[in-house]
């Protein structure tokens, strides 16, 4: 009996720490457990798991006349792979299609080959004709996600925002992507996302431009580092202009400067002109965009048109002009008014979080792709921070931004105040920021109270 306690203790002891060591370093725990066991049943499984699967194709006349003369009968042959590489998340292996064969059969059958290996998932990915990569997922990598770390930011404009469900970064390039529609609605994680965003950028040469008109509630911490702040329609119309004439300005600078010299080069935005002379590039960020639409009057009407317009105007022209549009909202739907749609058709990035109507994952990922919108409406309310995010060329994707507070985001505001640009045409947009007040003196101890013994 002392012999079996001595191995069933240890052997025990094994198993819990696995099990914790699974639910709170599920990295550790793939690279010790995870990928021997799924590298071994791939290994021994491949050719089965293919063949079950249909993504064989018949044996080469060759093989079959081989195999004739051995007696035997010629197997179907699965593609050609790799050997199972290791990734953070889980692993890769590249695959050789054969003659016949197309990336949408192993797409299709993703999921039984997930079962099969007993993966998490299993992701499909064309790297050029005729070759496939296969990735293997681990484990849910969107149940807990830390922020990217830092030599993930490759360049200017360029940051890594939210973890993709297959292992990879969600990197929101500005000069790729331009400009980007974000829908979410209540608690979604859609102001979780901004705020990485925000911090991002506030940590580069780049002038931030808030409109927030909602009296600027969801805005107004990161005021020291923004370069002008819009809180209400009226100065939301002054601002938009102000940033049409930066905008013709910039457009003016690029005829003047560009092909100037010998030396020159011919140039069509402001990436291409110098770097002495190359204004810097400025990011708009419109939150709640329905409440630009809401017209009560006549008035209102006109207003909204308007901003609209401009909205419209820096969205087909900024990206020459380094102006960038960042638009959020709650939801965005054609009943808004006159030129949502149009505007919608500039906005070519699309993150869409947990919305509360099937309209607005339409009116976000319907055009990219309509599978894309059904995986929207299917976010559950208890993951927070989980979203959709398309571009125009159709793929799609779910991610998780890490969560971040908005104490720590204005804290990062705060420190990089002196990273501001000058910008005279928005100087009068800058919004006030209140000094810290200084710590009051310490209350004198208060004098004891006697009270009255009781029994």
């Amino acid at each position: 009996m002392t012999d079996v306690l001595w191995v069933l203790v240890p052997a025990l002891l094994v198993v819990a720490a696995l099990a914790a060591v699974r639910r709170r370093l599920p990295v550790l725990f793939w690279w010790l457990v995870g990928y021997p066991v799924v590298t071994l049943r791939v290994l021994t499984s491949y050719r089965a798991t293919m063949d079950a699967c249909g993504l064989t194709v018949p044996a080469s006349a060759v093989r079959r006349a081989t195999a004739r003369m051995m007696g035997r009968q010629a197997a179907p042959v699965p593609p050609r792979r790799s050997l199972p590489l290791p990734t953070g998340s889980g692993l890769v292996m590249r695959l050789r299609m054969a003659p016949g064969q197309a990336p949408e059969d192993f797409t299709a059958s993703a999921d039984r080959l997930r079962h099969a290996w007993g993966a998490h998932a299993v992701h499909v990915r064309l790297t050029k004709p005729g070759r496939l990569e296969l990735r293997l997922v681990g484990w849910d990598v969107l149940a807990d996600v830390r922020p990217a770390r830092r030599w993930l930011r490759t360049g200017p404009l360029s940051l890594p925002l939210a973890l993709r469900e297959d292992g990879h970064w969600h990197v929101r390039d500005f000069r790729t992507v331009p400009h980007e529609l974000i829908l979410g609605a209540t608690q979604s994680g859609k102001s979780v996302y901004l705020r990485n965003l925000l911090c991002g950028l506030a940590r580069q040469p780049v002038a931030l431009v808030g409109i927030d008109c909602k009296w600027g509630v969801e805005l107004t911490p990161f005021a020291p580092r923004l370069s002008a702040l819009a809180d209400t329609p009226d100065r939301t119309n002054d601002l938009l202009d102000a940033l049409v004439e930066e905008m013709e300005a910039r457009f003016r600078l690029i005829g003047v400067t560009g092909g100037v010299g010998p030396d020159a080069v011919l140039t069509s935005d402001v990436w291409g002109l110098p770097e002495e002379v190359r204004p810097v590039p400025v990011v708009v960020v419109v939150d709640e965009v329905a409440e630009l639409f809401l017209a009560a009057s006549k008035d209102d009407e006109k207003r909204r048109d308007a901003m609209v317009t401009k909205l419209i105007r820096l969205a087909q022209l900024g990206r020459a002009a380094g102006i960038y549009l960042e638009v959020c909202g709650q939801r965005f739907g054609a009943e808004l008014g006159k030129g949502a749609t149009m505007l919608r058709a500039q906005l070519t990035g699309r993150v869409c979080h947990r919305v509360n109507d099937e309209t607005s994952a339409n009116m976000a990922l319907g055009d990219i792709a309509p599978e894309a919108a059904l995986a929207a409406t299917s976010i559950p309310a208890e993951r927070p921070g989980v979203a959709v995010v398309g571009d125009s060329s159709g793929g799609w994707s779910r991610i998780r931004s890490p969560h971040l507070t908005l104490d720590d985001a204005a804290a990062v505001c705060r420190d990089t105040s002196d990273l501001v640009p000058e910008l005279p045409r928005l100087d009068s947009f800058r919004p006030a920021v209140a000094e810290k007040p200084a710590e009051p003196f310490p209350a004198a101890p208060a004098a004891p109270t006697a009270h009255p013994v009781t029994e």
